[in-house]
């Protein structure tokens, strides 16, 4: 389990983290989303005493990271896949680890089986693809058989199997009873992969909450239907009490799950239907909805950026 009490860190003037309060539960995934420069790395740096926090605390299993003896046996994370001396090969790497915290040698070559690194296992880490890498610190996060395991942004560079695999090893790892907690900017696989979510904006807590309420809270659910009966169904649905708005396209759409509803009435009243759909919005769009005023930096639609690029390049060798 990862406790976090009022936990804050600045910068001189710049509030990096602002006041956290939030538990990392085992047996689930847990995922920690915010937008660019919301304090995440901050947040996951302060639980491995990387950074000291100006306030509040933060402790592993009941004990600030420093007061664990061999931390690997207790916490296993991979925040940069690229902090590994190029000069070691993959197994090297992994055996100072090993050695550094009282864990049997014999694991060296068990994570790597795990990650698929065996073939290259004395190959030096400089040589290594993005993906490799990242294989290769999700290894190190595995070596201790820790019981609270922390990744951040644990796809970059893994092909499509890859990233099925490491999906699949989250959620195995949170049905063993242990707690993961993952950052990513991929919506899509994070929607596959948590349980539960916890999302900052500027280093505060803006949610805290299971998957499906976090979709449910911070988007719009409706129901679309499409009839060649149109004016008869406006009719019926109107009869009944339900409220329906003209989408275009002959396309109607009704706020709220009343699909079962209007289904029923549409047999009742021998309506053909030709779309009865439930919408709801995905993560993406949950998100980007309850961030919208948290977002440090904003992108403005204008001129196109390839052509001011060329006008100006012009106007250079015009001068």
């Amino acid at each position: 389990m990862i406790e976090l009490e009022g936990l804050t860190k600045r910068y001189g003037d710049k509030v990096a983290v602002d006041g956290l309060t939030f538990t990392v539960r085992p047996g689930i995934v847990t995922g920690f989303l915010g937008p660019n420069g919301a304090g995440k790395s901050t947040t996951m740096r302060m639980v491995l005493g990387l950074d000291h926090p100006t306030a509040g605390d933060v402790r592993v299993d009941g004990r600030h990271y420093r007061q664990l003896k061999d931390p690997l046996t207790y916490i296993g994370a991979l925040l940069d896949a690229k902090a590994v001396h190029g000069g070691r090969s993959a197994h090297h790497h992994l055996l100072c680890l090993a050695q550094s915290n009282g864990i049997p040698k014999h694991r060296v070559a068990q994570v790597l089986d795990a990650v698929g690194l065996t073939a290259v296992a004395r190959k030096k880490a400089k040589g290594f693809s993005l993906g490799m890498g990242q294989r290769l610190g999700i290894a190190a996060a595995l070596l201790g058989d820790p019981r609270i395991l922390m990744f951040d942004e644990p796809v970059n560079g893994l092909d499509p199997e890859g990233i099925h695999w490491i999906r699949s090893l989250m959620k195995s790892l949170a049905a063993q009873g242990r707690t993961v907690f993952v950052s990513s900017h991929l919506m899509s696989e994070m929607a596959l992969t948590a349980d539960h979510l916890v999302v900052i904006g500027q280093g505060r807590l803006l949610a805290d909450t299971s998957m499906a309420d976090f979709i449910r809270q911070n988007s719009r659910s409706y129901v679309r239907i499409r009839s060649p009966q149109r004016e008869r169904l406006l009719d019926v649905l109107h009869e009944d009490g339900i409220t329906v708005v003209e989408a275009g396209a002959g396309v109607l759409e009704v706020e709220g799950d009343k699909s079962g509803r209007i289904g029923e009435l549409a047999v009742r009243y021998g309506i053909v239907l030709h779309e009865l759909s439930p919408q709801q919005a995905s993560l993406e769009e949950a998100f980007m909805q309850l961030t919208a005023e948290a977002v440090e930096y904003h992108a403005h639609a204008g001129p196109d950026p390839v052509q001011q690029v060329r006008g100006a390049g012009r106007k250079g060798a015009e001068g």
